[in-house]
């Protein structure tokens, strides 16, 4: 099963109606601030919701293959997805600060599935 074609795909449609969302429902409900936090949550998740999708088609085709790195790619980046965009949905929605120590968090799992993205095609090409 591509799982990570289906998380990509679901991450992607989550982010288009969010953005949607924010535009139209919270334009005139949340300060510029927190619309500006909404709006970057949703482009944090639509950029790795692509790249989901790329690690996804990576694993099932014979350019790279399934491998041990490029499933922890995934999964760092969809639990930085989870971790970062969603602290700041929360953040946005709820005006609690502390929200805002968690979502480095998520960064750092963004950082780091890039970087097991980078060692898959490294080894790959050895």
């Amino acid at each position: 099963m591509p799982f990570f074609i289906i998380a990509g795909a679901i991450n992607a449609a989550i982010a288009v109606g969010f953005g949607a969302f924010g535009a139209h429902a919270l334009k005139d409900r949340l300060s510029e601030h927190y619309l500006a936090v909404w709006e970057t949550a949703v482009q944090y998740q639509m950029f790795h919701a692509i790249a989901l999708l790329a690690i996804g088609i990576l694993m099932s085709s014979a350019l790279l293959g399934p491998s041990t790195q490029l499933s922890w790619a995934g999964y760092l980046i969809l639990a930085g997805i989870i971790i970062f965009s969603g602290s700041l949905y929360v953040l946005s929605l709820s005006g609690i600060g502390i929200l805002g120590a968690i979502t480095p968090i998520g960064g750092v799992a963004f950082i780091a599935g890039w970087i097991m993205l980078i060692i898959a095609a490294v080894k790959f090409g050895r």
